[in-house]
């Protein structure tokens, strides 16, 4: 039986108060930073081939079923917003296709050609690298996904909570966050979902910063979708060009986006 399957720690859940219930969850995930920690060697190679086929024009792949697609849809989803690249760089794609993402979608997950087809509607090339994401490790559509997109010449990596899985031999760089049972027996969406999440969020935050999407700290690149975003970029500008607010807030709205603001302004006072 793989670890993600194996029996919780913890028996007769449902005669625990609450307390000790958030208590022993929260003791659980503390470990989940352990482990992860453990990978970052492979993440590193994974970000530095991400980094090298997106500046030549290529895009970043989540194929995932259940909770792993899902999160790989989120963590895409927030990439044109909070660094303003456009939304088919970082592509996420759910077994069942979109209805999945709210609704699960009987077997979808079993269908072990449908994530080549599901790629090939985006014209995969060599220039892409392909994340399978799974915590168990044996998802069909992701192995298959995988399997074809790497006899193909395409770059492939995976994230898994299985050591030695036929996802892994499948890829070029296998991520294997090794985060021990669950609190609810079986229950991935739960520390394996939270390893993966922290994973990708190293994945795209790191890689968007090497790419020139943030500059000291801040999200130069993001994009006006709201008046909370506004207000943080009028703040970027006070803070990197010593402008009033006023002022501030007028050339943001003029050209659309900090970066903008600070590279003309610059060039006018050069």
């Amino acid at each position: 039986m793989s670890i993600t399957e194996s029996l919780s720690k913890f028996d007769d859940l449902e005669k625990m108060n609450v307390r000790d219930l958030l208590e022993n969850i929260n003791k659980e995930d503390q470990t989940v930073h352990l482990a992860v920690k453990k990978v970052i060697t492979n993440i590193e190679k994974l970000v530095n081939q991400i980094i090298n086929k997106i500046s030549k024009g290529g895009r970043l792949f989540y194929i995932g079923a259940g909770t792993s697609g899902r999160l790989g849809i989120v963590d895409a989803s927030e990439i044109p917003p909070t660094f303003g690249v456009p939304f088919d760089i970082v592509i996420g794609i759910i077994a069942g296709g979109d209805s999945a993402i709210r609704k699960a979608v009987e077997f979808a997950e079993d269908n072990y050609e449908q994530a080549w087809k599901d790629l090939q509607k985006y014209e995969i090339n060599k220039k892409d690298v392909i994340v399978g994401i799974a915590a168990s490790g044996r998802t069909p559509y992701v192995i298959g996904g995988v399997r074809k997109a790497r006899s193909e010449g395409i770059l492939t990596a995976c994230i898994t909570c299985n050591p030695g899985t036929k996802l892994a031999e499948e890829v070029d760089i296998p991520i294997e966050a090794i985060v021990g049972p669950e609190f609810v027996t079986g229950s991935t969406r739960m520390k394996s979902g939270t390893a993966q999440k922290l994973i990708l969020n190293m994945i795209t935050t790191s890689s968007m910063i090497k790419l020139g999407h943030v500059k000291g700290s801040k999200m130069v690149d993001m994009q006006l979708t709201n008046k909370k975003l506004v207000e943080r970029g009028i703040r970027m500008l006070m803070d990197e060009l010593g402008y009033d607010k006023k002022r501030a807030k007028r050339l943001l709205l003029e050209y659309g986006s900090v970066r903008k603001v600070i590279r003309n302004e610059r060039k006018r006072n050069a």
